[in-house]
């Protein structure tokens, strides 16, 4: 492989992205990362069941994935691609929320579904990244957003 070809990661299983995110159990939003292009882009998987906490009361009779956790898994990939190109896994440095803009749902995310999260890098600019996130059901787009990040430390006591 020649210097300038990407390095391409995958797939990683749900260890590899626990290394990387702090998310635990009921909030961690990517089962696994099929690829990982570093320094470019993420597609990864969240398993949509009914077994999700959230159905209970989202919508009883209807239960529907809530728009925001969607954003959030985004982000969780995000945090993955991330935490990954920089060689930061294992280090403790998080990844923090700064923005999120241009959200749109198109379809409906209900159990029993695989969502595709597909994210990449728009910008870098020390340590924070600019992302472009797209979460699709099969091939239909159920919902997009761009959003900025920061890379930092964890709060100390």
């Amino acid at each position: 492989m020649s210097e300038d070809a990407p390095k391409i990661l995958g797939p990683l299983d749900v260890r590899r992205v626990m290394a990387a995110l702090p998310h635990r159990y009921p909030l961690l939003l990517v089962d696994r990362v099929e690829e990982l292009v570093v320094d470019e882009r993420i597609t990864a998987i969240k398993a949509v069941t009914i077994n999700e906490n959230f159905f209970q009361g989202h919508f009883p009779g209807r239960p529907i994935m809530p728009g925001v956790l969607i954003v959030e898994a985004m982000a969780q990939a995000a945090g993955v691609l991330a935490v990954e190109s920089l060689g930061l896994a294992g280090s403790g440095k998080l990844v923090y929320f700064m923005t999120i803009d241009e959200v749109k749902f198109r379809t409906p995310v209900e159990p029993g579904v695989l969502l595709r999260l597909e994210v990449a890098f728009a910008q870098k600019r020390g340590s924070v990244c600019k992302f472009e996130g797209k979460a699709y059901i099969g091939d239909k787009l159920a919902a997009q957003a761009n959003f900025t990040a920061m890379i930092a430390d964890p709060p100390t006591d």
